[in-house]
This record gives C-alpha cells, structure tokens and sequence, in this order.
C-alpha cells in the first residue's frame, strides 16, 4: 500500500508533514543564532530557488497526470469501437460462429465494464482472469472459422478481433502507466525542506504564515494523486462509451 493510492489520507499527512517541517524550522531558529540581516538576502535566494523547483516539480507532475487521465479515456474509447466493430463483422463468419462470437462478445464487455468501475483488489483478480479466459475463446472462435473459411472477408472479421485484444493490453498498459515513486519522493523532499526553511528564516514566529505553503502544496499533492490514481480517489474514467455499447447490444 502507497500513500499516494490514497489521496485523501495523502493530503491530511502531506500537510501535517510540511507544517511539522516548518515548526522544526522555527525551533531551530530560536535555539541557535537567528538569522542576521547580512545573510537573509543570500538565504532568500536559495528559499526562492526552492520554491521555484518545487513549483516546477508540481506543475509538469500535474501535466503528466492529466496527461495519462486523458489517454485512459481515449483508451476506453477505442476499446468500446473495437468491440462495436467486431460484433458488427461477426456477420461475416459462419452462421454458427458468428452466434458464439456475439455471446462471447457480450459477456466480454461486462468484463470490460466491471474493469472500469470495480475498486476491489479481489474482483480486479478476477476480472482480469475472467477476460483472458474469453479472449482465449474468442481467438479460438474466430481461428476455427479462418481455418475453415480462409476468405477475404473472413480475414476482416479476424483482423476486427485482433483490435480487440489489443484495445484491451492497451488500456491495462496505460492504467500501470502512473506517475514513478521517484518523483513523488523528490516533491516531498522538497516540499519538506521549502517548509523547514521558510520556518528557519521567519522573523518571528508566525502560526498562520506556517500554514499557507502547506495547505497550498498538499492540496496540489492530492489533486496530482487523485487524478494519476485509476481506482481511488474522487475522479474515475467513467466508461461512457462502453455504457453506451452495452445499452445498443441489448436493446438489438
């Protein structure tokens, strides 16, 4: 389990981390030496180019998180043509074939669908076991009518099949495609040290000026996890497109 799966327990920690880090700051301040006037122009350089980095950090973070939200959709987008499309081409294998891949087909996209909308590791499992149980039995369906047939227009109905296997490894490749650990730790670190040396520099000890970086980057954190996380959180790829799919296949 990671922090950032979590959103909402990401933001409540990642605030009580940085304001900890500032108070940390303001304590030493007041221990050793305060900070003389000679130096705080040196110091407010480094502070400013703290910030700035972590204000980068944060923004090409949140561009890649919505970056990889938007190709999760376009995903599912695809996946629901896909299958649209093939269950139209079933019409061109044989008659017998043709009723097997349009069974298979339906129970396929309730897989997909509970793919979608499932927050449940144990489901998730067994999903993900359930539709490479079908994909192996619509290849199967599909390769018996090629051999059978080996036709032009059989061929379009296998080629139809293969974008549907692959609609599907692509959508799995992009909810695995999150933002690296590695990023998140160097904006905590930074965060961290941004709130330890506004607490260091501080004239005086300001409860309230200590808490405007934090609600501010935390805040910023829990957008950036929010968003990058496929199954938690409060923004989800709705599958609209397969909704619709499903509602057409059943409604014929």
């Amino acid at each position: 389990m990671y922090l950032k799966d979590f959103p909402l327990l990401g933001l409540v920690v990642s605030f009580l981390a940085m304001w900890l880090a500032a108070e940390i700051g303001n304590a030493l301040r007041k221990r050793l030496d305060p900070l003389k006037e000679a130096d705080r122009g040196d110091f407010s350089i480094v502070l400013g180019a703290t910030l700035t980095l972590l204000g980068l950090l944060i923004g090409f973070s949140f561009s890649m998180a919505i970056s990889r939200y938007d190709q999760r959709k376009n995903y599912e987008e695809a996946e629901a043509n896909a299958i649209g499309t093939e269950y139209v081409r079933a019409d061109l294998l044989p008659a017998g074939d043709a009723a097997e891949v349009r069974a298979l087909l339906k129970k396929y996209l309730d897989q997909r669908l509970v793919f979608y909308t499932t927050r449940d590791a144990r489901q998730l499992a067994k999903v993900n076991a359930d539709t490479a149980e079908l994909q192996a039995k619509l290849w199967s369906a599909a390769r018996a009518s090629a051999a059978a047939q080996p036709t032009a227009t059989v061929a379009l109905a296998i080629s139809g099949m293969n974008d549907v296997l692959n609609s599907q490894g692509y959508t799995q490749a992009a909810w695995w495609n999150l933002i690296p650990r590695s990023a998140w730790v160097l904006m905590i670190i930074i965060a961290l040290g941004c709130n330890f040396l506004i607490g260091y520099c501080a004239h005086q000890t300001y409860r309230r000026m200590f808490l405007i970086l934090p609600t501010a980057v935390s805040i910023s954190f829990f957008l950036i996890a929010d968003v990058d996380s496929p199954r938690r959180g409060t923004i989800h790829v709705s599958p609209q497109n397969l909704l619709s799919l499903a509602q057409s296949l059943s409604a014929q």
